[in-house]
């Protein structure tokens, strides 16, 4: 859902609970658990970061009865549609000789002697 690659997720409670670890084999021990076996309920933060694409995301818990059948989770939000580095700003000014303080080019027509 979140498009990461090696993500680590902890939870945000300051004790640096880590629930996935993209260091092979290192929370594997945690992939069959329910997430209040780590006292994750409504209202719990946790933090995901992929550091293989510079990309961190705070994640809300909220618990719901209103889900549809056979719907386990819902991610409500806004989510990436494409991840890496951002497009760089396109510059609305107009650059002529290496300045952008307006000046324009000479035309004088003068008497040269």
């Amino acid at each position: 859902k979140f498009a990461m690659v090696a993500p680590d997720v902890q939870i945000d409670d300051g004790k640096g609970t880590i629930l996935i670890s993209s260091e092979e084999g290192e929370t594997e021990a945690n992939n069959h658990r329910k997430l209040s076996d780590f006292g994750i309920r409504n209202g719990t933060r946790l933090q995901a970061d992929d550091f293989l694409q510079d990309y961190t995301l705070l994640i809300n818990v909220l618990h719901s009865e209103d889900l549809e059948k056979d719907v386990e989770f819902e991610v409500v939000g806004d989510t990436p549609e494409r991840i890496g580095p951002k497009p760089s700003e396109p510059t609305s000014k107009n650059i002529s000789n290496g300045s952008d303080d307006g000046a324009q080019p000479s035309t004088s027509t003068g008497n040269q002697q």
